[in-house]
C-alpha cells in the first residue's frame, strides 16, 4: 500500500510543484496590488473555482488512465483489498493537493503576519483550509466520474455546482464541505470494484441514487432555462421587452420615484391623493431598496465587502479584525501600525461592521458613526431587539433604516447636535418579507411621510409577491394605508411554478440543505404567495405519470423484488428526476434474439 502511494506521489510531484511555485508567484504579485484578506467574496470565488479545476482535472486524468481495461486489471490484481487500493491512490492525490494548493497560500498568509501591518485573523487561516478542501471535493468528484458508468458520470459533479449556492459560513462552511467530502468518498469507495462499467447496487446504491436525481433535477431546470433564452431570443420575454407593460412589475422595477408614486396613488379612495400625485411630480423622492441581503457574521470565512474604510483627514486606514473585535489602523503614507479602533474607546463591536455612507459603520443591528477628530465610534442607532439592519438612506434632513421587519425614520440633524442614541421617529412594518422587497419610495409631506413598497423581487420563481404598497404615516406615527395595486409579472403559472412540480421534494429539500449551518439573514426571507389550483394538479400528473413508467421499467431489469419496490416509491415521492435516474442507473436487462431455425432440413 505504501509503495503504490509512494508511487503515485512520483507520477505527479514534478506537477504538483509546477503548480505550487506558479501559484506562490500569482499571490505574492496580487499582494503587493491589494489586500487579499480584504476582498469580497467573488474574488474568493473566483480563486476557488481555479482550485476546483485544478482538482477535478487531477482527478480525470489519474483514473481516466487506470480505467482501460488493462491498466485496471492490473491495478486490482495485487495481494490488498480495493478499498486499500482506493485510499493509497486517493491519499496521494491529497497530498500531492496540500502542496500545489494549501501551501502557497499559508505562505502567502505568513508572509502577510509577519512582513506588514494588514490583518490577518484566524478566519483566513481556515480560508485557506476550505480552499484545500474545495479541491480535494472536486478531485473526488473528478475520481468518482472515472470510476461509474458513462451515463452516470455526471452525478458526483452536481456538488460543484451546488456547493457556491450554499449560506454556511465561517466553521459551518468547512463542517459542510466535509459532508461532502464524506459522501464523495463513500461513494468512490463502493466504486472502486473490478466491474467498473456496473453502478453500486443496495443499499450502497443510494450513494449515486440522491445525487443522479439532484442532477437530472438540475438539467430539468437548466432545460427552462434554454427555453427562456430562446424566449429572450425572440424578444417576448416579459423582462427584456423595449417598451415595459403598463401595470408590470418590470414597469415598477424601472420607474422614478415620481411617476411609481402617482401610478400607485392611481386607485387610492382617499381625499388627499389628487393633491399628493401632484406633489409628487415636483418632489424629491427618495429611493432605496435592500442593499444588505447578508450582515456579516463573527469569524466568516469570506466578506460580505472589504471590511475596512480610509480616514482622509489622517490617512489611516482602518481594517476590522474578527480576532480583536475591533479595527486595525495603519498609515496609508508608510504601511506602519498605528492603533486599534473600538466602540467608544476600546470596546468590543456587537458584530462585525460595514462600511456605510457618511462614515457610518453598519452593524447587524447597531449603526456606528466615525468621528475623526476624537478617533472614535460611537454608536448612533440601536434596532429593536432581534430585528436586522437591511439597508439605509439619508434624504433632506431625516436618515431612512431599513430594518428586515420594519422601515424606521430618524431624525438625521441630531448626528450633529450630540452623541446619544437617536430617538425613533417612525415605525412602518414591511407588507412582506424582506427578501422580497425591490424598492422603497419615500415622499416627504407636510405631516409625514409617503411610502411606496413594491414587493416584486424572487416573484419569478414562485418565491415572492408581486405588488405596489402606499401607507402613509405621520409624526406622530399614525400609519394609514393609501393603495395596494396588483403588478403583473408576465409570466404564467405553468412557469412560475416550474422549479416546484418538477419535484416538490427536492424543491423543499433544496433550500433547507442551502440553509444548512447558516445564520439568519434578511435577503434569504420569503413571502411565497399560494399556488393556484393547476399547480398541485401539474405535480400530481407527474407524479403518477412517473410511478407508472417506473413500474414499467423496474419489470425490465434485473433488479430485486426490493429494489425494484424501492425505485417505484421513489419514483411516486421524487417524480421525474427519479424516473431519469433510474433509467439511467438500472438500464433494462440485455435479451438475447432467439436463435434462427434452420429452413433446410440437413441432406
Amino acid at each position: 500500500m505504501y509503495d503504490l502511494f509512494k508511487a503515485e506521489l512520483k507520477r505527479f510531484c514534478l506537477w504538483a510543484g509546477a503548480y505550487a511555485f506558479v501559484q506562490l508567484l500569482v499571490l505574492l504579485f496580487l499582494t503587493r496590488v491589494v489586500d487579499l484578506a480584504q476582498q469580497p467574496w467573488e474574488v474568493y470565488l473566483v480563486i476557488a473555482s481555479v482550485h476546483a479545476l485544478a482538482g477535478l482535472l487531477l482527478g480525470l486524468y489519474q483514473f481516466g488512465g487506470y480505467r482501460r481495461p488493462n491498466a485496471w486489471l492490473n491495478l486490482l490484481h495485487r495481494p490488498l483489498a480495493h478499498w486499500r487500493i482506493a485510499l493509497a491512490l486517493h491519499g496521494a492525490g491529497a497530498l500531492l493537493l496540500l502542496v500545489a494548493v494549501l501551501a502557497p497560500l499559508l505562505l502567502t498568509a505568513a508572509w502577510q503576519e509577519t512582513m506588514t501591518a494588514r490583518v490577518l485573523d484566524h478566519r483566513h487561516l481556515l480560508l485557506c483550509l476550505a480552499a484545500w478542501s474545495i479541491s480535494l471535493i472536486a478531485y473526488l468528484s473528478g475520481s468518482c466520474a472515472m470510476l461509474l458508468p458513462r451515463r452516470v458520470a455526471a452525478a458526483p459533479l452536481v456538488f460543484l455546482a451546488l456547493l457556491p449556492g450554499a449560506y454556511a459560513t465561517g466553521v459551518g462552511a468547512l463542517a459542510l464541505q466535509l459532508l461532502v467530502l464524506g459522501w464523495l468518498l463513500a461513494l468512490m469507495i463502493v466504486a472502486f470494484k473490478p466491474d467498473i462499467g456496473s453502478p453500486p447496487r443496495g443499499t450502497a446504491g443510494l450513494l449515486l441514487a440522491l445525487p443522479m436525481q439532484l442532477t437530472m433535477w438540475l438539467l430539468l431546470v437548466l432545460a427552462g432555462f434554454g427555453v427562456e433564452l430562446l424566449w429572450i431570443a425572440q424578444g417576448s420575454h416579459p423582462n427584456n421587452l423595449a417598451q415595459a407593460p403598463v401595470g408590470s412589475a418590470k414597469e415598477a422595477d424601472m420607474a422614478d420615484g415620481d411617476d411609481l408614486i402617482i401610478a400607485g396613488l392611481a386607485s387610492s379612495k382617499l381625499a388627499d391623493a389628487p393633491l399628493w400625485r401632484e406633489q409628487a411630480a415636483i418632489s424629491d423622492i427618495a429611493t432605496f431598496g435592500l442593499a444588505i441581503t447578508e450582515t456579516p457574521i463573527w469569524n466568516e470565512l469570506t466578506n460580505r465587502a472589504p471590511m475596512e474604510f480610509d480616514d482622509e483627514e489622517r490617512r489611516i486606514r482602518w481594517v476590522f479584525s474578527h480576532d480583536r473585535g475591533r479595527f486595525v489602523g495603519y498609515r496609508l503614507t508608510d504601511r506602519k501600525a498605528v492603533a486599534e479602533l473600538g466602540v467608544d474607546g476600546d470596546g468590543r463591536f456587537a458584530s462585525p461592521p460595514l462600511p456605510g455612507p457618511r462614515r457610518m459603520l453598519i452593524g447587524r443591528d447597531t449603526l456606528y458613526e466615525y468621528d475623526s477628530q476624537s478617533q472614535r465610534v460611537l454608536p448612533r442607532l440601536r434596532l429593536p431587539a432581534g430585528e436586522v439592519i437591511a439597508g439605509l438612506e439619508f434624504f433632506g434632513e431625516r436618515l431612512a433604516v431599513l430594518g428586515d421587519r420594519a422601515l424606521y425614520v430618524y431624525d438625521a440633524r441630531a448626528l450633529t447636535l450630540d452623541t446619544s442614541l437617536l430617538a425613533t421617529r417612525q415605525r412602518l412594518p414591511l407588507p412582506a418579507a424582506a427578501g422580497n422587497l425591490q424598492r422603497v419610495d419615500v415622499m416627504e409631506l407636510l405631516d409625514g411621510h409617503l411610502v411606496s413598497f413594491t414587493m416584486t423581487r424572487m416573484r419569478h420563481n414562485g418565491e415572492g409577491p408581486s405588488f405596489q404598497q402606499l401607507v402613509r404615516i405621520d409624526e406622530q406615527g399614525r400609519i394609514t394605508d393609501v393603495a395596494r395595486r396588483e403588478l403583473a409579472t408576465g409570466y404564467g403559472p405553468a412557469w412560475i411554478w416550474q422549479t416546484w412540480y418538477l419535484s416538490p421534494v427536492i424543491h423543499a429539500v433544496l433550500p433547507a440543505a442551502r440553509a444548512l449551518f447558516s445564520p439568519y439573514q434578511p435577503g434569504h426571507t420569503r413571502s411565497p404567495p399560494p399556488r393556484p389550483p393547476m399547480v398541485p394538479a401539474i405535480a400530481g400528473a407527474l407524479l403518477l405519470l412517473s410511478l407508472l413508467a417506473a413500474l414499467l421499467h423496474v419489470r425490465r431489469t434485473a433488479l430485486s423484488l426490493p429494489e425494484r419496490l424501492a425505485w417505484s416509491l421513489a419514483c411516486a415521492v421524487v417524480g421525474l428526476p427519479a424516473l431519469m435516474a433510474l433509467r439511467l442507473i438500472v438500464p433494462p436487462r440485455e435479451t438475447l434474439p432467439p436463435l434462427a431455425t434452420a429452413q433446410n432440413s440437413p441432406a
